[in-house]
């Protein structure tokens, strides 16, 4: 009950200022490029349910990213509508980051335990692998190299996570987030 009070409240606060943010970006992505300000896509959620996350569209209609994606990708400006998800209770400030179906949802055994979990807009997988877009680019085979080497080791980190979890935890990797070192317990 702690962790869904500190998410409300920490959300309406960054809300406030945030939301000049979000609606300038949204507006200049909207008015530069085809297609909506926001992308809505479906992840998986607590319990694997199914939710709609929101962010700032960085994509055209192709698949490519675009000049101003590219800046707010870099600055994970694109992130900041799921404060919006976090204050409806799909999502923590804290926890795995949201997949797409066909990853958390299909995990076994023991790793279920992380459906328990509120997908997080941080956690210490996002922290390590903060430029996963860029070492995906950098691989032969970037879909065979996340399926055998960064989604197991995500799965890992966020079973770390998920034994040791506490308010506490969470302001560590909130501030860890911002610096961009994980904490020793995860290594």
């Amino acid at each position: 009950m702690g962790k869904r009070i500190f998410d409300i409240v920490l959300s309406l606060i960054a809300l406030i200022p945030l939301s000049a943010v979000i609606f300038l970006f949204w507006f200049i992505v909207r008015f530069t490029s085809a297609g909506g300000g926001f992308y809505k896509q479906i992840r998986v959620g607590r319990f694997g349910s199914n939710f709609i996350i929101y962010k700032i569209r960085s994509m055209d209609a192709a698949g490519k990213v675009t000049h101003i994606g590219a800046f707010i990708r870099k600055y994970k400006i694109d992130e900041l509508p799921q404060l919006y998800n976090i204050l409806k209770g799909e999502m923590s400030f804290v926890g795995p980051r949201p997949d797409i179906p066909g990853y958390y949802d299909r995990l076994t055994g023991n790793n279920r335990c992380l459906l328990n979990l509120r997908p997080g807009l941080t956690g210490p997988a996002s922290i390590k692998y903060a430029a996963e877009e860029y070492l995906l680019q950098n691989v032969e085979n970037p879909q065979q190299y996340n399926d055998e080497v960064i989604f197991p080791d995500k799965v890992r980190l966020n079973l770390i996570y998920y034994n040791n979890q506490s308010l506490l935890m969470d302001i560590k990797l909130i501030i860890c987030t911002l610096t961009g070192k994980l904490p020793k317990l995860y290594f």
